[in-house]
């Protein structure tokens, strides 16, 4: 069980807590099945902020959508799914969709995709209002515009009858910031939601989610592969590999003393995050070695092995448990080395 890093969300019982969650994706009746996650356990607490970093392929989309009761046909998912005290993976579709947008809402990475090109980008936020309270078209309207205000429009008018495609991109992911908050969930999910963005655009956005979490006091789960992104932004990160949680806790002090040899290694190709910031002129881009294979996510003992330079035999033969040191966890016989 991951702890927060600071004291008030640890009060009381976890707004998310998830035990062994565990998912495959079917891929053919021939085909055995292919895991995404491994036996993931994580508590998040009212208000905090927690980074879910890793490569593409990490599972951290697919935890998005567990949560969220969203994988796709074909998946199946065992374990336990906690919000507020109640079991997601017990309720059938109909209530999930009472909480899904009320209570637990999601930032899309492309909003410009998931918009309807034909429909206003205000009426796209008032129906959001629409489909969980009985509001009416005036009260509706006004808390979509006041929304807008919110993630930091002035023209509120003008963005209101707007299309998405006479919007910008950084105007676009500011519209599926609202979509995502007008209702007040109590947890956001934002999967990379500033990927497609240039650094400027992606400060930007990262403020007014600052702002906004501020304001509102919703817990945020910040999916990224940039661990820049939650350098002073995020309360705790934890590091995915290959579905598991390999290592987490206090942002700065596993920014500042990574453990696990995934973590070094991912923070190494980021010059503005780790623990030796930036790269020297002339020097060899630094690099993971190798790829992970759907062989290695069948093996007994660390799935990270065959690319790790700190193997020994006993982490081809032997699972790692997780181990604490301070208020950092990890999953590895030699973290620290």
């Amino acid at each position: 069980m991951l702890m927060p890093s600071h004291v008030l969300p640890m009060i009381g019982s976890p707004l998310l807590s998830i035990r062994e969650l565990t998912a495959k994706y079917l891929v053919g009746s021939s085909s055995p099945p292919v895991p995404a996650l491994f036996k993931v356990d994580l508590d998040v607490w009212s208000g905090e902020i927690v980074g879910v970093l890793g490569e593409s392929g990490a599972g951290k989309s697919t935890l998005a959508a567990a949560i969220l009761r969203m994988l796709p046909a074909g998946a199946e998912s065992v374990g336990s799914i906690l919000f507020q005290g109640q079991e997601l993976q017990q309720l059938d579709e109909a209530r999930c969709r009472t909480i899904r947008g009320a209570q637990i809402a999601r930032i899309v990475q492309e909003p410009g995709l998931c918009l309807n090109p034909v429909m206003r980008v205000g009426d796209q936020i008032a129906e959001v209002v629409r489909a969980h309270g009985r509001h009416d078209r005036k009260s509706r309207r006004e808390q979509s515009e006041a929304m807008l205000r919110e993630v930091g429009f002035s023209n509120v008018e003008r963005v209101y009858k707007a299309y998405p495609h006479q919007l910008s991109g950084g105007e676009l992911h500011r519209i599926a910031i609202a979509q995502a908050l007008v209702c007040r969930p109590k947890l956001v999910i934002a999967d990379e939601p500033t990927r497609s963005l240039d650094v400027t655009a992606q400060g930007e956005i990262l403020n007014v989610l600052r702002e906004t979490h501020c304001k509102f006091g919703s817990a945020l789960i910040f999916i990224t592969h940039n661990p820049a992104l939650l350098a002073g932004f995020a309360d705790r990160v934890i590091i995915m590999y290959a579905g598991r949680i390999v290592e987490g806790g206090p942002v700065a002090r596993v920014f500042r003393k990574p453990l696990h040899p995934y973590t070094k290694g991912l923070l190494r190709l980021f010059p503005n995050s780790g623990p030796n910031a930036g790269w020297k002129r002339l020097e060899r881009l630094p690099e993971i070695p190798g790829t992970l294979t759907e062989e290695d996510l069948l093996t007994p003992g660390c799935v990270f092995e065959p690319r790790c330079s700190a193997r020994t035999a006993v982490c081809r033969s032997d699972a790692p448990v997780v181990e604490v040191q301070d208020d950092q966890r990890v999953s590895c016989f030699h973290h620290g080395e």
